[in-house]
C-alpha cells in the first residue's frame, strides 16, 4: 500500500533518485550485475522515459486496484463455491462463473477510476522529465500546465481543460456502454 498511501510526486521524486544517468540505484545495480558496463541516462529520451512513466503510473496504481479487487472478492459468499464443488465444477469454472461475474462491478470501479488517474497523472511526468525532453513526454495534463503556467495563456488553458474534462466523459459513458451490452 506505501506506494499508494505517499503523494505521486514523493513516489517520482524516489524515482527520479533511482533513474539517475549518474548515480541512480538502477545504473549502480545493472552494473553491479555487470549487465551494462556505461551509465543509462533513462530519463534523456523520450523514447525511454516515456514508458519509464507509463511503467511507473501502473506501478503506482497497482496497490489501490489490488484493494478495490480485494473488496470485491471479500464480498463474494463462500456458500457459493461450495455449491459448485457439490456440482463438481473445476477451478477454471468456478472463476469464470462465480468469481468474475461477482466481482465485475469492483472491476468497473477500478477501471474508470485508473482511467481518470491516467489523464491526472501530472505529478509522476512533472517530477522525473517536465514534460521533456523536447516535450516528448508532454501529456495533456502538462502540456496544459505548461499553457497555464508558463505561457500565460489562461485561456487556452481552461480550453483545454474542458476539452480533457470532455474527453474523459466520453471515455467514462462508452465504457458504461459497452458494460451495459456486455452484460445483457
Amino acid at each position: 500500500m506505501l506506494p499508494w498511501a505517499i503523494s505521486l510526486a514523493m513516489a517520482s521524486i524516489v524515482w527520479r533518485w533511482a533513474l539517475d544517468g549518474e548515480f541512480g540505484m538502477f545504473n549502480h545495480t545493472l552494473k553491479q550485475l555487470n549487465i551494462i558496463d556505461e551509465n543509462i541516462f533513462w530519463l534523456a529520451t523520450g523514447e525511454i522515459a516515456f514508458p519509464i512513466q507509463i511503467l511507473i503510473g501502473i506501478l503506482v496504481s497497482i496497490p489501490f486496484t489490488t484493494t478495490v479487487f480485494l473488496g470485491g472478492l471479500s464480498s463474494v459468499s463462500l456458500e457459493l463455491y461450495d455449491a459448485g464443488k457439490m456440482d463438481g465444477t473445476t477451478k477454471l469454472n468456478e472463476f469464470f462463473y462465480i468469481t468474475l461475474p461477482l466481482i465485475k462491478p469492483f472491476i468497473n470501479i477500478a477501471v474508470v477510476i485508473n482511467l481518470i488517474n491516467v489523464f491526472n497523472s501530472f505529478p509522476i511526468i512533472w517530477v522525473l522529465t517536465e514534460g521533456g525532453p523536447a516535450n516528448s513526454t508532454d501529456i495533456l495534463i502538462t502540456y496544459l500546465y505548461k499553457l497555464a503556467f508558463k505561457f500565460g495563456k489562461i485561456g487556452n488553458a481552461s480550453a483545454l481543460s474542458l476539452i480533457m474534462f470532455s474527453i474523459l466523459i466520453i471515455l467514462v459513458l462508452i465504457y458504461a456502454k459497452v458494460q451495459i451490452k456486455n452484460e445483457e
